[in-house]
């Protein structure tokens, strides 16, 4: 089993935001979210999907931004 950083996604409701990437981004995003599937048993999602989980967990595993944002509050 790959242990990938992201675990399956929770439904939720989405804020509307356009975005351009580069093909080779989308491509490792298509491969991803069939990686994904693979590992969690679930059907493949549209790669876009992946997009604000995979942020989420950048942010929330930077140290110097949660440190930053600790200050803030």
């Amino acid at each position: 089993m790959t242990k990938l950083k992201l675990a399956p996604l929770v439904d939720d409701r989405p804020v509307k935001i356009t975005v351009e990437l580069p093909a080779a981004v989308h491509r490792d995003l298509v491969t991803y979210a069939a990686v994904l599937a693979a590992d969690t048993g679930s059907d493949a999602v549209p790669p876009e999907k992946l997009i604000a989980p995979m942020l989420d967990r950048f942010m929330a595993t930077d140290r110097a931004f949660r440190r930053h944002r600790t200050r803030e509050n």
